[in-house]
């Protein structure tokens, strides 16, 4: 019988080529935000998730037997969105190991990145930083994960090397940074694939932390020289000593042609040596691999295009969407129940005689302005849905609010109690938008790290 193997980031470079490489092998389920239609694979099931909602995950996670986790959140899917990318990485990874662990999933395949060694885990960079965090949080709720940590990964339409061919299609001369004399171990899709492949169901991986890259060791400065001679250019690629990362971030996602959300992340990772530990080094199966310039040939190749995806509905979502996530730490152990009752206590405390907090039998919750009899934000408790670690809240009314059906405030712990989230998901204001950016989502924020603050410095029991 075929494994059933479910997606998250499915629609993504690497998600796209497993599915069109192992579709006849494993029963594959590919979970979007959207639903598909004009399936190119009827074998392949496309589920609909809002992996922001535990509820969804879980219900899409339903009859699998193995999870591939690709998910990185470097673009917002939401008009604002007032939080950091790892951040938000944090808690989406938080909401998936519940999912699975309600689903009893036997295995999450993780793809992250290697880590430097040359460094202290609190001097990584941002970007890196996050994917152990992930790494450590899809395996907080006792699922078994095995986390493949990867350098670039070279393959037709594959972001990374993208910026790389961009970068040589473009530029007569390239000004190399000093970091790209850093050293690392780039490996082609192919052997990826190869990789992933094993690990699936392999309980001799469950649990483990395994780099992967070619035995081959490169400088950034000698994938774009090794690059440029394969795609025929002449290009003069000399090395500054004085390059600013901030410079660089502009210059690489200008001539790259990538979003600059995107590259300010990888830019700052560059500058460590991301070479293969060889304890970590994965060693279930001889690989021949190929070479980066093999590699960079199989992405240049006109006929390995990126596999087509479904065509999705087209559905109509709400414009001024806002998505705020604040990650506050939780240096005295407090459960997100006694967060959330103890900002019930602050709000109004910190804001005196302005805001007015009520609250009935069932927990639920209204915010008022003076003497005001109708509530600016009101909130009404889901207690099936909510524990000592997670408090939930659905946003219900109030005459700051416009949409009453959706949207909802959460706090909770991650990391094992190590720090506390507080977010706001779907909140749709009823204040022109020019007008709420300006003004309710700014007070906001700071009143979300004066929180945040005062947590840091409370000194009760």
């Amino acid at each position: 019988m075929k494994k059933t193997i479910a997606i998250a980031g499915a629609g993504g470079y690497i998600g796209r080529w497993f599915i069109h490489h192992f579709k006849d092998k494993y029963k594959i389920i590919a979970l979007s935000r959207r639903d598909a239609i004009q399936n190119p694979d009827p074998d392949v099931e496309w589920r609909k998730v809002e992996l922001f909602s535990i509820t969804s995950t879980i219900e899409a996670l339903q009859g699998v037997d193995y999870v591939i986790y690709l998910i990185h959140s470097m673009g917002s899917l939401t008009r604002l969105n007032q939080g950091s990318f790892e951040d938000t990485d944090l808690l989406l990874a938080d909401n998936f190991a519940r999912a699975a662990e309600a689903n009893k999933i036997k295995q999450i395949l993780y793809l992250g990145g290697i880590l430097p060694k040359e460094v202290s885990e609190e001097k990584i960079s941002i970007h890196l930083r996050s994917r152990l965090e992930v790494e450590k949080t899809l395996g907080s709720k006792g699922v078994p994960v095995t986390a493949l940590r990867a350098g670039i990964i070279v393959g037709p339409g594959g972001s990374s090397f993208e910026m790389v061919r961009n970068l040589v299609r473009k530029l007569p001369a390239l000004m190399c940074p000093k970091w790209t004399t850093s050293q690392t171990q780039a490996i082609s899709l192919r052997d990826t694939m190869t990789i992933m492949d094993v690990c699936l169901g392999n309980p001799d991986v469950f649990g483990k932390s395994i780099e992967i890259g070619s035995p081959e060791i490169l400088t950034y400065k000698g994938m774009l020289e090794e690059t440029a001679r394969v795609m025929g250019k002449k290009r003069w690629i000399f090395s500054v000593p004085v390059f600013s990362v901030g410079l660089s971030k502009l210059w690489v996602s200008f001539f790259g042609e990538t979003p600059m959300k995107l590259v300010s992340p990888l830019v700052e990772s560059l500058k460590h040596t991301l070479t293969l530990s060889e304890d970590l080094r994965f060693k279930e199966k001889e690989i021949d691999y190929l070479s980066f310039t093999e590699s960079v040939e199989e992405a240049l190749n006109p006929e390995n295009k990126l596999p087509k995806l479904p065509k999705f509905k087209n559905e109509r979502d709400v414009r001024n969407t806002v998505r705020s996530i604040q990650r506050m730490p939780n240096t005295r152990h407090k459960s997100a129940l006694w967060v959330a009752n103890r900002y019930k206590v602050w709000l109004p405390t910190f804001f005196r005689f302005l805001i007015k907090v009520k609250k009935n039998e069932r927990g639920d919750i209204g915010f008022f302005m003076l003497n005001e009899t109708k509530p600016m934000l009101q909130l009404t408790w889901i207690p099936d849905r909510s524990d000592i670690k997670r408090q939930l809240f659905y946003i219900t009314g109030g005459y700051l609010v416009k949409r009453f059906d959706y949207g909802w405030l959460e706090f909770r712990e991650v990391m094992n109690g190590r720090y506390m989230i507080s977010a706001i998901h779907e909140f749709v204001p009823r204040l022109p938008w020019l007008v709420y950016i300006n003004t309710q989502a700014r007070i906001h924020l700071w009143v979300m790290n004066r929180f945040r603050d005062y947590l840091e410095k409370y000194k009760g029991f």
